[in-house]
């Protein structure tokens, strides 16, 4: 596919990239709606399959391990089956285990099912990235990729929004169901929009780099994942994992350094724009979900929020992901490093004004911060990319995708791991600090405002105690992960002074 070089703007497109930009929008919605569709639905499911909430937690953990795991297959995919055929099997794989998800009945179906959206899922992002930087001339990566990030940051927001719907009214079967249709909307668009995309090269496939690294992956998200639950290393099996991780990241690493062709082109992290790019990608990726996995419970059982309310409040972010695609493309244009620095710095203030919650938080809270952290993100995201990519040769444009998607999943499943061990360990401690001070001696607990249903004297009244206790120890917990988040976003604002401007045109 030829690209046009003149410099006109978005309207001298043409139809076929057009419709380009529609297959890629359709394919991110479609991923993104299912990262936290799962989130809404696992309450339904665990009563409905019986499971514990242990055993309902590897519905999501498996998910992530096999996006993981497969993310890096794209490049070496793309070459062997083309563009159009790895798109259009990967969305077609991904539309019917959803539909399969929706059936399943059992908890090992389900499992099963969730792996393989993950595995048919991963090339998805990657793809349309890499298809749109190469289909569209340089001076319209900005705008090509804002609109790119519409299914990309709407996909996630929009997924909880029409999942408790859906849930509500019908049941949680129906949020998977609701996948298929734009699935085979995105379909069609692949096929057509992709038509002269199906050369392909016999490139060699590097089997030790990859499985190394997968394993690498797989152990560092089981650890992340499964080590609160195990007692991190009292556990044999999380030594384990560490153990086999460790060996095999240094067995990668050294395999990529002497191999003829490995797996991953170890020269992509020669060029600085896209080495600091995956970095920022990486926090940017740590940022993304992190409020979408703690707002949900924190809502609903610390306030007795209802699963729609508490949708439309996430879906808050979305609103600040509209309000900067005003803003974006000619802040890229003239001060892409400040674009990126101002966005991270406004997801350091919506972290740490959530910082400032009590457990009195009220809707309007909860509403300005998330729109708060979703203009920041998408103010940071579009440059971040465009800068990572401006100085990359264009045949090392699709293996940089899955590296950079990769690094931003990984960050997102870790950082969800590491914010949700931050508070349980907190809940737990300061419960214990807190019952310090429940005591017959204390005479500030005869005080005549105190709830007269918080009797010391009674079962009763104990037990109400003890859940208010639980409920203030909680908050406690929360408040220190939005701290975590907001002071990670700002270690990250120093890294877009580093990048460095691009060729301009194209």
């Amino acid at each position: 596919m030829s690209v046009t070089h003149t410099q006109g703007g978005i309207f001298s497109c043409t139809g076929r990239q057009w419709l380009i930009l529609l297959m890629v929008q359709l394919s991110n919605l479609l991923f993104g709606m299912t990262i936290t569709l799962a989130n809404v639905v696992l309450p339904e499911v665990r009563g409905t399959l019986s499971a514990t909430q242990d055993e309902i937690s590897w519905v999501i953990t498996l998910n992530l391990v096999a996006t993981a795991v497969a993310t890096p297959l794209t490049g070496w995919l793309s070459s062997r089956l083309g563009w159009r055929n790895l798109m259009f099997a990967t969305v077609t794989g991904f539309t019917i285990s959803s539909f399969l998800c929706g059936i399943a009945n059992s908890l090992e179906a389900l499992i099963l099912f969730r792996v393989l959206q993950g595995v048919f899922g991963a090339p998805i992002m990657p793809m349309g990235q890499a298809i749109l930087l190469a289909s569209f001339p340089r001076h319209l990566h900005a705008t090509a990729l804002v609109i790119w990030g519409i299914g990309a940051v709407f996909g996630p927001v929009l997924g909880p929004v029409l999942g408790s719907m859906a849930t509500e009214a019908y049941n949680w079967r129906a949020a998977f169901f609701m996948i298929v249709p734009p699935g085979f909307a995105a379909m069609t668009t692949i096929w057509f929009a992709l038509s002269d995309r199906t050369e392909r090269s016999r490139t060699r496939f590097d089997w030790t780099g990859f499985l190394t690294l997968s394993v690498a992956i797989l152990a560092a998200q089981l650890i992340m994942d499964r080590g609160q639950r195990w007692d991190w290393f009292d556990a044999q099996e999380i030594v384990l994992l560490t153990v086999l991780g460790l060996v095999s990241l240094w067995m990668f690493v050294m395999h990529t350094l002497t191999a003829r062709q490995p797996f991953l082109n170890p020269k992509l992290l020669l060029d600085r724009n896209f080495s600091i790019g995956i970095l920022i990608a990486f926090v940017m990726g740590m940022l993304s979900f992190t409020t979408l996995t703690l707002f949900p419970s924190l809502l609903h059982d610390l306030r007795g929020y209802p699963d729609n309310v508490i949708g439309w409040l996430l879906a808050a972010r979305g609103l600040g992901n509209w309000m900067a695609f005003l803003v974006i493309v000619p802040f890229t244009r003239v001060a892409p490093r400040l674009a990126i620095a101002c966005g991270l710095a406004l997801q350091a203030t919506a972290g740490l004004s959530m910082a400032q919650f009590d457990i009195n938080l009220t809707f309007f809270d909860v509403f300005w911060t998330h729109m708060l952290q979703g203009f920041g993100q998408s103010i940071a995201f579009t440059p971040m990319t465009v800068m990572a990519f401006a100085t990359l040769p264009p045949h090392l444009i699709t293996e940089g995708s899955a590296i950079f998607t990769l690094l931003r999943n990984f960050g997102s499943s870790l950082f969800i791991s590491l914010t949700v061990m931050m508070l349980l360990r907190s809940t737990a401690s300061n419960y214990a600090r807190l019952t310090e001070f429940i005591s017959p001696f204390n005479k500030v607990l005869d005080f005549p405002g105190m709830p007269s249903q918080w009797g010391l004297d009674t079962a009763t009244g104990l037990l109400r105690v003890s859940n208010e206790i639980t409920r203030q120890a909680a908050m406690i917990g929360y408040i220190n992960a939005f701290y975590l988040m907001g002071f990670t976003a700002a270690v990250a604002v120093p890294l877009s002074c580093i990048m460095r401007r691009g060729p301009r045109g194209g």
